[in-house]
């Protein structure tokens, strides 16, 4: 009877400079109207790391890929969402993607639980994030990791056609 593989568990790891061609092919790569109110970028392509945009702010995700190799596959970016220091305990979500042969495999949840980590490791009592309404799998994702609703803004956004709810949701962060 031939053993079944199981592939090791994600790493998470802070981003470098150097990942910025890689995080910006999985941005395009992943981009979809399901999660993204921009336009699907075309070239030439901007960097993904810029003055708003620093590695500092994100965190990389690294699991064995099909072909047996361990590359990105995925990252999360966690900023202030303000520069007010009333505000400085709050982080929020500010992007996540995970590459397609990688899904299903933890990573989403490997890279939310950094987050929080990171997050309270900062000082931080509360996260948060901004998800389209139409989005399920990541409203049941981030659910699953002790996020719940805290506003809805209806109809925000204009995408495919039809109206689409920007969902607001957070947690706090606990010792």
């Amino acid at each position: 009877m031939a053993e079944s593989f199981t592939p090791p568990a994600p790493s998470v790891r802070p981003a470098v400079l150097d990942d910025g061609p890689v995080l910006a092919e999985l941005d395009r790569s992943t981009w979809s109207t399901l999660h993204a109110v921009t336009a699907r970028p075309q070239p030439p392509y901007g960097p993904f790391f810029d003055d708003r945009h620093r590695p500092e702010d994100v965190l990389v995700a690294e699991a064995v890929n099909p072909a047996g190799e361990t590359a990105v596959a995925g990252y999360v970016r966690v900023v202030p969402p303000t520069p007010l220091a009333c505000n400085a305990h709050v982080r929020q979500i500010q992007g996540l993607a995970v590459a397609g042969w990688a899904r299903g495999r933890g990573i989403g949840r490997a890279l939310i639980r950094a987050a929080c980590a990171g997050a309270r490791s900062e000082g931080a009592s509360r996260i948060t994030l901004r998800v389209l309404g139409h989005n399920a799998p990541a409203r049941a994702l981030y659910e699953a990791e002790g996020f719940t609703v805290e506003g809805v803004l209806p109809g925000e956004f204009f995408l495919g056609g039809r109206y689409v709810d920007d969902v607001m949701m957070g947690r706090p962060l606990g010792p």
